[in-house]
């Protein structure tokens, strides 16, 4: 593939852009996904945002900084404190299990919580933990009553839990959002490539066109087009996560969540890629414009499948049978951003699954291309996979 052969290649894929751009369905689906987006970033932050007793242990010599920087910590993150000693290490230990109590302050050196915090979290202000080993460092240092003005994020006590991390709620519930967006892409795009395909068939114009370029060229030009626009939603719906992450201090991009984001980012690349290629053939085999749904339905009988066990698999357990749809490349879009999101699949594995799917990208992008080539201008009856794919056939 040469410069000569690329340059009629990017003249379809620009005209592919410039059309795809300008259609209202573009818009809508647009506006919807930075809608679904503030949505997933903003319901969560709003809905765990109500106000709650904030129970505060004390273990050691009483000290009045401690008391004030808790009732701070309140005030600041918006909750109501109360404040009591603790007896013991080992009593402190079985009411931070128990749930009985938020935080416990020992000997005004460190701050005790549940759960080790997630990265990035256990010095945040935005936190009740994060804000109270802040605030006893500058109720020390300052006047009574002017540390919250100096609550800037800065470095407060050590804060440690007294149980090991699990893999973190948030986590899974943004791998609920991020397997809707693959889910969502690949089904609206995958259709919209089979109904264009279809189109140009249908409508004659495909006999114009390979009038001029080779069908390669052609199928090439359309999926770049179709790529880069989806591509440019994503990016615009990335950037909107992100700045609305920020300003409403949703975990959604720290700690295990963030992980979650980023390999679900790789895998709707790779499973946009894996899909795109077999929904031109498919709609290279249609005959009429009602059929696509019909064309695209098989194909998406893998990924339906895997949507349909990703909730059960986040909230109820994985399966043994879930671990292999993981490095299935039909359903590993999906499916393991699930795994990794639970901790059942560590970075490895997310790796070897996405050589596989590069593998069967590859290998789906020529079976496809055949397909196209000898279909695309066949009339008539709608045409068999088998009739293409026999020897001889053109």
């Amino acid at each position: 593939m040469n410069a000569a052969w690329w340059e009629p290649t990017w003249l379809i894929a620009r005209r592919e852009i410039a059309e795809r751009s300008r259609a209202k369905s573009f818009r809508i689906v647009t506006v919807v996904l930075m809608l679904a987006v503030a949505a997933a970033v903003v319901i969560p932050a709003l809905v765990g945002h109500h106000q709650k007793t904030e129970k505060v242990g004390v273990l050691g010599a009483s000290d009045p900084a401690i008391t004030r920087a808790a009732l701070e910590a309140g005030r600041v993150t918006g909750n109501r404190v109360s404040v009591a000693p603790v007896a013991s290490l080992d009593v402190a230990h079985r009411l931070l299990r128990a749930g009985t109590l938020a935080a416990v302050v020992v000997d005004g050196r460190e701050v005790l919580i549940k759960q080790q915090p997630i990265s990035g979290t256990s010095s945040s202000s935005a936190t009740f933990p994060g804000a109270l080993a802040q605030l006893v460092v500058l109720e020390r240092r300052l006047a009574p009553g002017t540390a919250a003005s100096a609550l800037t994020g800065g470095t407060g006590l050590p804060v440690r839990g007294v149980q090991p991390p699990p893999r973190s709620v948030a986590s899974r519930f943004t791998a609920l959002g991020v397997n809707l967006l693959i889910y969502i892409v690949i089904f609206f795009y995958g259709m919209r490539i089979t109904q264009a395909v279809g189109e140009e068939k249908t409508s004659r114009v495909v006999e114009v066109l390979l009038a001029t370029v080779r069908s390669t060229q052609l199928l090439t030009g359309k999926l770049i087009g179709f790529a880069a626009i989806a591509l440019a939603q994503m990016l615009a719906a990335g950037v909107a996560f992100a700045v609305l992450a920020v300003a409403v201090g949703s975990h959604a991009i720290r700690g295990s969540a963030g992980g979650v984001v980023l390999v679900g980012a790789l895998w709707l690349v790779l499973g946009f890629g894996l899909y795109c290629s077999a929904f031109a053939a498919a709609g290279s085999m249609i005959t009429r414009q009602s059929d696509a749904p019909n064309a695209a339905l098989p194909l998406l009988i893998p990924l339906i499948v895997a949507y349909s066990l990703s909730n059960s698999a986040l909230f109820g357990g994985s399966s043994s049978f879930f671990h292999v749809l993981a490095f299935i490349p039909w359903t590993a879009p999906i499916a393991m951003t699930t795994m990794f999101a639970v901790g059942a699949a560590p970075v490895w594995q997310v790796l070897v699954s996405a050589l596989l799917c590069i593998v069967a990208t590859v290998g789906t992008a020529k079976l496809a291309g055949v397909v196209y080539q000898r279909s695309v201008m066949r009339t008539g009856a709608r045409v068999k996979l088998r009739q293409v794919l026999r020897p001889g056939a053109a």
